[in-house]
């Protein structure tokens, strides 16, 4: 049936369009393979643009131009089924093995015969913390949740203070070797010392960044845990096990000393306000808010469990698993990673408290560049001259974005790549998502030599 089908479809068509232009009688012949894979409305603007065509024919010719296409596609769709059923007789094609096919693709493709979906726990967690975040039990959950951050800062702050004295004791060993070096030593003692330095500061910070990995993963289980029963608890209060637990004042809440913590200082704000009426007679009003901090200052849990923190918190937690998300847009470079600059700070911030609700930054960026890989692997298998980047990397004003719940005002980050000088030369402007490249009007003069270099449909008009 496939050799059947691409002899009546594989095969050119010429159409014939007949219209007078004053006296004269003229004739276009276009030659078309079917089936017809574009548009017909492209391929008639097409056809006007490259010919000169009267407007006066625009309307005729395209619905001209729609008819013969469409009629030649069902005299195709005809023998392409008239040689299937010849097929079927002639006994060319197992019946059986045709019906289960059939049967099949219906059965796959018919929502009345799929399976049902099963619930999986990602979904049940997000429903349970909805309803929990909108009830009472709203403060005993960021409660525990600034409790569990406490427990990362404490732990944090214990590897500072050890990575701190290793490099503190390494540097006073190497201060020792360089005023004996020419003495008693030679530069290979030095170069083995640094390295064996070295070997010492990564074995310490794999330690601590596999301990880090280990309590984040357990709080976040027992978190989760401890929010689905919590919600149990709330649906049956006299087989209640937990009401106790759920009793967290703020009073009880675990608070470090200064000295030993990790307390970070906000920096001043400057911030101001405005309200912009538009319109002569139906007005519009907006409300402009212009903001000058630290952009990672909206990403950061604060130590101190005021009222303010709180609300900010608070806020993040309603919309959480809810249409209503809003969004930070960081300026990187396109490499996806979080060795440097801003990314490595934001990094650093994401890893200072367990995010109970996405996976960790580590896990989001390595999807990323998959994604990436996959989708640069595609577009060079179907463009064979690539204009674009040839790395791995996203272009000009594409974005990566990693999530986080963590943030007391927005939670979708996106790490926007940007340059100020882009490799096509053109001037950059952002619009929405998106940088797109501005463009101006194209002569018709252009459109006419690009739409003859383009176009692989060759065509003539007979006097």
């Amino acid at each position: 049936m496939k050799k059947n089908r691409e002899r009546f479809c594989n095969r050119e068509r010429e159409f014939v369009y007949e219209f007078k232009v004053g006296g004269q009688c003229l004739e276009l012949r276009v030659p078309l393979r079917f089936p017809v894979q574009e548009n017909a409305s492209h391929l008639h603007g097409r056809l006007l643009l490259l010919h000169d065509l009267p407007c006066f024919i625009e309307k005729d010719l395209k619905e001209a131009l729609s008819q013969f296409i469409e009629e030649e596609s069902l005299k195709d769709y005809d023998r392409d089924a008239e040689a299937a059923l010849e097929a079927v007789k002639s006994g060319e094609v197992d019946l059986h093995q045709l019906a289960s096919t059939w049967a099949r693709a219906y059965a796959e493709t018919t929502l009345e015969h799929a399976r049902p979906e099963e619930p999986s726990w990602d979904e049940d967690f997000a429903d349970v913390y909805h309803d929990l975040i909108h009830s009472p039990a709203s403060e005993t959950l960021l409660n525990l949740e600034h409790n569990y951050f406490v427990s990362i800062s404490e732990l944090i702050g214990e590897r500072d203070v050890e990575l701190k004295k290793l490099r503190e004791r390494q540097g006073i060993e190497m201060e020792k070797v360089m005023q004996e070096l020419g003495k008693s030593l030679t530069d290979q003692d030095v170069n083995s010392l640094a390295a064996q330095h070295f070997e010492s500061q990564q074995d310490l910070e794999n330690k601590w960044s596999n301990e880090l990995k280990q309590s984040t993963a357990i709080q976040k289980q027992e978190y989760q845990e401890w929010v689905m029963k919590l919600h149990q608890d709330l649906k049956n209060p006299k087989n209640s096990s937990l009401s106790e637990e759920i009793k967290v004042q703020p009073s009880q809440l675990r608070e470090s000393a200064e000295a030993n913590g990790r307390i970070y200082e906000e920096q001043r704000k400057l911030e101001e306000s405005f309200t912009i009426h538009l319109g002569a007679q139906l007005k519009t009003m907006h409300n402009l808010r212009l903001l000058r901090a630290d952009m990672l200052d909206f990403c950061k849990h604060k130590r101190s469990h005021r009222s303010g923190v709180k609300l900010h918190r608070l806020q993040t937690a309603l919309s959480l698993y809810s249409t209503s998300l809003c969004g930070l847009v960081l300026l990187v470079d396109n490499r996806i990673n979080s060795y440097s600059g801003i990314k490595r700070d934001f990094a650093t911030v994401c890893q200072e408290c367990t995010d109970f609700h996405f996976p960790r930054i580590e896990d989001q960026l390595e999807v990323v560049q998959q994604v990436v890989l996959y989708a640069r692997t595609q577009r060079r298998s179907k463009l064979k001259e690539s204009h674009g980047d040839t790395g791995s990397s996203p272009g000009l004003g594409r974005s990566h974005m990693p999530r986080s719940s963590w943030a007391r005002e927005p939670q979708l980050l996106s790490l926007r790549v940007w340059s100020l000088c882009p490799a096509t030369g053109g001037a950059a402007m952002e619009r929405g998502p998106r940088t797109a490249m501005k463009s101006g009007p194209r002569l018709p003069q252009l459109e006419k030599a690009l739409a003859r270099t383009e176009d692989p449909i060759q065509t003539k008009i007979n006097k």
